[in-house]
């Protein structure tokens, strides 16, 4: 148990000396779940609003497949994404094979599920007279629409942090697709779990207590916007 307590210790210290590994490490995870969130944004965002807004055949039964697609797994992900993007896949020749950007693209694949069904909840959660009070005004649909997604900010924002915690945390698909390169594709889950088999357990602990911040920031942030909302 003393030798528990030396490690812990000794891992509090490289995160409060700023260790150069740990920082690198750490922003490296901060940039790539940043930009998969924005990325998976930019389409689950406007994808959720026209399920939201639009009354179709099957509509119940795609909300349930997007919502099935929530546990989807992380080394199914990228196992789909490796089958595309190796060197014998469709996408060989843009080599993308243990590159950031294969990491991100896993990363987006994993949380557009979530994300989707998140924006439908929040914009399911607005009062639909304000829809139709906004076109009565004179509203176009388009208008309208901007109408709720502005009294839903508080969940939208929430459906995109829960998103970056979903990000930041897998492992399986950084793992298949980055490749764990020191310096390049290392993040904080693929290297606790390699520092951990190499018997590092002080270098573990400390990006392990980052990650647990991280996942402690996002988490009280979203409850926060929750009780807004």
């Amino acid at each position: 148990m003393q030798e528990i307590w030396q490690a812990l210790g000794q891992a509090v210290d490289l995160i409060v000396s700023l260790d150069t590994e740990v920082i690198q490490i750490s922003l490296r995870s901060l940039y790539i779940s940043g930009c998969s969130i924005l990325i998976a944004a930019l389409f689950c965002v406007p994808i959720g609003g026209l399920i939201h807004f639009h009354d179709f055949s099957g509509k119940r039964v795609v909300i349930n497949i997007i919502q099935t697609f929530y546990s989807l797994p992380t080394v199914v992900v990228g196992l789909l994404v490796f089958l595309f993007i190796s060197r014998s896949g469709p996408m060989g020749g843009l080599e993308l094979m243990f590159t950031p950007t294969a990491v991100v693209i896993g990363q987006v694949i994993l949380i557009m599920p979530v994300l989707t069904g998140m924006m439908i909840n929040a914009l399911s959660g607005v009062d639909r007279a304000i829809r139709d009070t906004a076109l009565s005004s004179g509203a176009s649909n388009t208008q309208a629409m901007w109408a709720i997604l502005f009294e839903a900010r508080f969940a939208v924002v929430g459906a995109l942090i829960l998103g970056f915690g979903r990000a930041i945390s897998e492992v399986g698909a950084a793992m298949m697709l980055g490749g764990n390169i020191r310096g390049y594709t290392r993040i904080l889950t693929t290297a606790i779990s390699l520092e951990t088999q190499r018997g590092d357990i002080v270098l573990s602990l400390a990006l392990g207590i980052i990650l647990i911040s991280i996942a402690m920031v996002v988490s009280i942030t979203m409850n926060i916007l929750l009780q807004r909302y």
